[in-house]
Formats: structure tokens, C-alpha cells, sequence
């Protein structure tokens, strides 16, 4: 009997091994499971950053080159409407696997970021949600299993990867503990608008966006038990609030029109993850504009909900927006290296090479670069 269990047992191994997708993120794996898994993977040298665009100006980019087209069964989508929709465009792959260099080069080339917001975006998003081996990750995540220890569903990928990059309190995503962070929440949506119509006179704008970021929060605290808003969260939690504001407005509205966005073309983001027809990039490179405003509207500092919901607890531990310098120390030395404590080989020197890119596009003053994984 223990012979036929050892069997069954070794098979059950190495078909999850086998089967572990090429941008599965190895996040929190077990040093068995990455000795299992990472020999099986093709591993790439991260190449440098791609550079700045050349042009920077409003564009067509609902053009000929990059037509809308419906998903395709095994696509994979996520909580970012911005690169649902890059990649329903073909800005990004379709499939929604990608590099970093094609998410820096894709979020410049169809949304206008600015260059180092792409690539702050980028390398804090494949530091906690990609395959450093491989240098793939994908812009929504699925599961499986990867063996018995534990016997878990793990997460193989993406960026709706509940705790790193992706967070509570989602405009038009629900939190994870309601068991759907990724896809668009009608309900959701119909406060966006009601918000939208009472503060913006039926457009969105920073107006609205903090009215309707600090009711988010409010939502998320009065319902949620495991609601967290710490570290990267609580600069992402007012970042994204701003993104449609910046980047889902056409980039020829000017004088009172622009930065308002119109609940049609917000629809076609949100929802339909598709460019408005017609639809021009953004007049300026850009990337959080806007968030320091949000914030000043309504001031919560990172905390959580402790024991239960209603009962919020300010949570210093990993910086914040207002604490740029140990927000980037904490999120490599805590929240990175709580992901990968011992790393080894390939890993490791990926680990290092992308801890690198991530220190060298935040550019933080007076802020000394950490190794916890030593150094190349």
C-alpha cells in the first residue's frame, strides 16, 4: 500500500510541476516546490528598461493598427481596465502574458504614462506578481495546484493577486474577501456614476474621484473584516482613483473639458475594456496626478480592519503615501523578501536584477537602496 501511495503520490507531483503555467508567479512557494518547479521553466536574463517614447503628444490610438477584438477562449483579463484594454488593442498581447519591457513600452505607446511611472508600475507589479524566472507575468491571474506541501490552490499569476499589487477598495472591483477582486462590478459601476452625476455633473473628475475614493474606503471598512490599506496599497488606493482622470479622457478635450470623463467612454473602459471609437491618448505624459488632492480630501492613514469589520487600526509599519522612502524599503526588505526568504540560483540573480530596476525608476531621495538577497 505505502509503495502505491509513493507512486501515486510522485505522479501527482510532476504533473503539477509539468503543468506549472510559464508566467506563474512563484511567490510564497515552498523551497521543495521551487526546487520542483524552476528547472522546468526557461529562464531569461531581464534585460534593461525599455526607454522614454520619442513623441509624447495626443494620438490616435483606437487606429487601424491596433483593432478591438473579443476575447478568445483562454485569454486572460484583470482588475486594471488601462491594460484589459491595451490588450483586447493589441497594444500588449492579446492573450494577456506578458514582459515588463512590453507593459513599459505599452502603457507609454496607448495610455501616455510617463516614463517612470511605467516603470515604477511595472517592476513593483512583477516584483510581486510575476515570473522573475521566466520575466513573464500576466495582467490577471488563474490557479492550480503545485503540490502537496501545502496542498493548496496557489496562485500561478497576476496582477489580481490578492495582497501585493492588487488591493481593497476598487472603484469597479470587488475586495477579495467577497470572493471577486478582478471582474467589473455593475454595482459597483452604478455608484461611479451616481457620484459621477451628483459631484461632476455626469463626468468624472478629482472632484468626484475623492468623494468617491473615501466612500470606497468607508464601504470596504464597514463590511469587509480582512480590509487592509497598507504600504503599496495606500499609494495605489489613490493613484488608480486618478487614472481614469488622466488617461481614459480623449487627449483633444481642452479648456473646461479636459480632465472630465464621460460615463460613456468610462463604460467602454470599465466594462467593455475597449478604446472609445475615435479615441486620442492623453495631450501629456502623466502618471498619479492628482492623488496628493484625493488624500488632502479626506486624510486615512494606512491601517487595517482588526478583528473584525468597523474597527479600523492605523498600520504605519510599511510606509505609505506620505512615506515614500519606507514604503520602498519595507515593500523589498518585508513584503518581497516575506515572498522569497531564501532564494537560490536563476531566482535569486532575477530577484536582485529587478529589485535593482524597481530602486532605479522610484529614484527616492535621501533613500538608501536595500540587498536583502546581497548583491550581483
Amino acid at each position: 500500500m505505502r509503495t502505491v501511495f509513493t507512486s501515486l503520490l510522485a505522479l501527482y507531483v510532476t504533473s503539477a510541476v509539468v503543468a506549472f503555467p510559464r508566467y506563474g508567479s512563484l511567490a510564497g512557494l515552498s523551497e521543495r516546490q521551487l526546487a520542483e518547479i524552476i528547472p522546468t521553466l526557461d529562464a531569461k536574463l531581464p534585460p534593461q528598461p525599455p526607454g522614454p517614447q520619442g513623441f509624447t503628444g495626443a494620438k490616435l490610438v483606437d487606429d487601424a493598427a491596433h483593432p478591438w477584438r473579443p476575447l478568445r477562449r483562454g485569454d486572460i483579463r484583470g482588475p486594471c481596465p488601462g491594460l484589459n484594454t491595451l490588450a483586447s488593442h493589441g497594444y500588449l498581447p492579446r492573450d494577456g502574458v506578458v514582459t515588463p519591457a512590453q507593459l513599459i513600452v505599452a502603457v507609454q505607446e496607448g495610455l501616455n504614462f510617463d516614463h517612470q511611472t511605467a516603470r515604477v508600475a511595472t517592476y513593483l507589479a512583477h516584483l510581486g506578481d510575476g515570473n522573475l524566472v521566466t520575466d513573464l507575468i500576466s495582467i490577471g491571474e488563474k490557479t492550480t495546484r503545485t503540490g502537496p506541501d501545502p496542498p493548496r490552490p496557489a496562485i500561478v499569476g497576476g496582477l489580481n493577486n490578492h495582497g501585493t499589487f492588487e488591493g481593497d477598495g476598487s472603484l469597479t472591483r470587488g475586495d477579495f474577501f467577497d470572493g471577486d477582486n478582478h471582474s467589473f462590478n455593475q454595482t459597483l459601476f452604478d455608484q461611479f456614476i451616481e457620484f459621477s452625476n451628483r459631484y461632476g455633473n455626469g463626468f468624472y473628475n478629482l472632484t468626484v474621484a475623492a468623494e468617491l475614493r473615501f466612500r470606497r474606503i468607508q464601504q470596504s471598512i464597514a463590511t469587509n473584516p480582512t480590509f487592509s490599506m497598507v504600504g503599496l496599497r495606500h499609494i495605489t488606493i489613490y493613484g488608480e482613483a486618478t487614472f481614469p482622470v488622466n488617461f481614459f479622457v480623449d487627449g483633444r478635450r481642452t479648456g473646461a473639458q479636459a480632465g472630465q470623463l464621460s460615463i460613456p467612454d468610462a463604460t467602454s473602459f470599465f466594462r467593455d475594456m475597449r478604446f472609445p471609437r475615435g479615441f486620442f491618448r492623453s495631450a501629456t505624459a502623466g502618471g498619479a496626478t492628482g492623488a496628493d488632492i484625493l488624500f488632502n480630501a479626506h486624510p486615512i492613514q494606512p491601517g487595517r480592519n482588526v478583528g473584525g469589520v468597523n474597527n479600523f487600526v492605523e498600520d504605519q509599519s510599511l510606509g505609505g503615501i506620505l512615506e515614500p522612502c519606507r514604503f520602498y524599503t519595507q515593500f523589498v526588505n518585508t513584503t518581497i523578501r516575506g515572498l522569497y526568504p531564501r532564494p537560490t540560483g536563476v531566482l535569486r540573480r532575477n530577484l536582485i536584477i529587478n529589485a535593482g530596476f524597481l530602486y532605479d525608476a522610484l529614484s527616492p531621495p535621501d533613500c538608501p537602496q536595500v540587498f536583502p538577497w546581497g548583491q550581483l
